[in-house]
């Protein structure tokens, strides 16, 4: 059979088909721009979120003053760390607003605030907004300002550092019936919830594992009962161990001791921190 007629045959077979639709450039345009932006728009989310980017002074500036904006204070604040990290004294310029957003209505400020803070410790302004801190409302704020202070010499936040090392009590604000309970050995983020006891969510004041879950779901409890106990994170632990190795009491041993466990609960770096604090305390003592 020749070329020519293998084609007029297929011709002949397709002719009582119907044509196939050929999208329009206008279609292909749309569709490229589609496809575009499901690829885009999570690259744009995660680069307006992530406080690594560099920020311009110009942007700094613009950040601090965004109060409709928490996440873009925090970015500043957190480029602000960076530079003062590298000895960048140009960063001078901001350091009364860091005194200001000590005093910030939202917790996740005054929370980077404190860390930051502590990254300059010449400076005697910076000292006493954190020992005004050490009075927040906020687990995670007391404890930052806390670890921070020990960055000027200064013990004043000891307390606080234990209070880091402790598991916290979540108890019921009021009497009610359990449900949706976290389950034993998740993790939950500060704010996330951790129950509900009646039609009220009961959210966790930190970060923390869930260790355990003191009634089952369904159980009717009373006002003030514990409901759960959560362990503190590991990286709040190091840090928390870290600074006792430089202010902690003979006092303070048998907690810093409970962290030397050999429970797998207790990663092995923590351990081995626990053992280092205890010596450093223990030499201190005798001398």
């Amino acid at each position: 059979m020749s070329t020519e007629t293998h084609i007029e045959g297929e011709t002949r077979a397709d002719a009582g088909k119907p044509p196939r639709a050929r999208m329009s450039t206008r279609a292909k345009i749309l569709f490229w721009l589609t496809a575009w932006g499901i690829v885009l728009l999570p690259f744009l989310f995660w680069r307006s979120t992530w406080f690594g980017r560099p920020l311009s002074d110009r942007e700094i500036d613009q950040y601090l003053s965004d109060a409709s904006k928490p996440r873009h204070i925090q970015h500043a604040l957190v480029q602000i760390g960076e530079r003062m990290s590298r000895g960048d004294r140009s960063v001078e310029r901001w350091y009364p607003a860091l005194v200001k957003l000590a005093s910030s209505p939202v917790e996740e400020i005054r929370n980077t605030d404190a860390w930051i803070m502590g990254q300059d410790n010449t400076r005697p302004e910076f000292h006493r907004a954190l020992l005004v801190m050490l009075d927040d409302h906020s687990l995670t704020v007391r404890g930052n300002a806390a670890l921070s202070l020990v960055r000027f010499g200064d013990a004043s936040g000891r307390p606080q550092i234990l209070e880091l090392l402790q598991p916290v009590h979540i108890r019921a604000p009021h009497a009610g019936e359990l449900s949706d309970a976290a389950k034993p050995g998740q993790s939950v983020r500060q704010g996330g919830l951790v129950a509900r006891v009646g039609n009220e969510e009961v959210r966790a004041p930190a970060w923390g594992r869930v260790v355990s879950v003191s009634y089952k779901p369904g159980t009717t409890v009373e006002a003030g009962t514990e409901i759960a106990l959560l362990a503190p994170p590991v990286d709040q632990v190091w840090e928390a161990l870290r600074a006792l190795s430089l202010i902690g009491q003979p006092e303070d041993l048998p907690l810093v001791r409970s962290f030397k466990s050999d429970s797998p609960d207790i990663p092995q770096r923590i351990r081995q921190q626990a053992a280092e604090t205890e010596q450093a305390i223990e030499e201190r003592a005798k001398r």
